[in-house]
């Protein structure tokens, strides 16, 4: 396809720049066992992309467990733990942000996960606070994805409108709240098959990594 025009380039996290999702569903089964909760792996996906107030709350509350926020605390205390040992940033993820940021382009992380998972991340991705424009995080919304709330603070902190962003998602329910803050999006297969993605929904574009986005990409300049 042809480039794609953008100045700002919002980013989801986990499944996009970091392959954290059997992590993250390995310390939140950890978490949960703590609670008397025996999830499996399939209890998980439909939550994959909310937030880990759904990622852990919802499969606790399948088994009839009421969430508490220890859970949640638990589960990313254990992935922190794990994380420095897995290898879970993509291979020239971090270095693909930076290039992007020097290109001209303003890069935000909008990610469901809290700021202390985030913080794991960017630091397993060799970035700094330089690195990025915009961090905006599940700690910063009352609403958590499917709903619009994070990409339109990330519009907001970014300074942008909408025609000129660009969201970069893995997941159905992130690329849902990407589209319902009026963004283009570019999925990324890393979670769900192209097939899927194409079907549910209206990415502009689905790649294979995140390394194949600035091929696309074409600079616009900022008023």
């Amino acid at each position: 396809m042809g480039k794609i025009s953008a100045s700002g380039l919002l980013f989801d996290m986990d499944g996009v720049l970091v392959d954290s999702e059997d992590l993250m569903m390995e310390s939140a089964k950890a978490a949960l066992k703590e609670w008397g909760v025996n999830a499996v792996d399939d209890d998980f996906t439909e939550f994959i992309g909310a937030g880990e107030d759904r990622f852990v709350g919802g499969v606790a509350q399948k088994y009839g467990i009421k969430y508490e926020l220890a859970m949640k605390d638990r589960a990313y205390a254990i992935y922190a733990e794990r994380a420095p040992f897995s290898k879970i940033a993509f291979d020239g993820a971090g270095q693909t942000l930076r290039d992007l940021k020097s290109a001209g382009f303003r890069i935000g992380i909008c990610s469901g996960a809290d700021r202390v998972k985030v913080d794991v991340n960017l630091h397993l991705l060799g970035l700094d606070d330089t690195a990025v424009d915009v961090v905006v995080t599940g700690s910063d919304v009352t609403k958590n994805k499917p709903a619009p709330d994070i990409y339109k603070l990330g519009l907001e902190r970014i300074g942008l409108p909408p025609e000129k962003c660009l969201v970069i998602e893995d997941s159905l329910n992130g690329i849902e709240a990407g589209l319902a803050a009026g963004i283009r999006v570019v999925a990324v297969s890393s979670s769900f098959s192209s097939e899927e993605l194409l079907t549910k929904l209206s990415p502009v574009a689905v790649i294979g990594s995140v390394c194949e986005l600035p091929l696309m990409l074409s600079h616009i300049p900022v008023d």
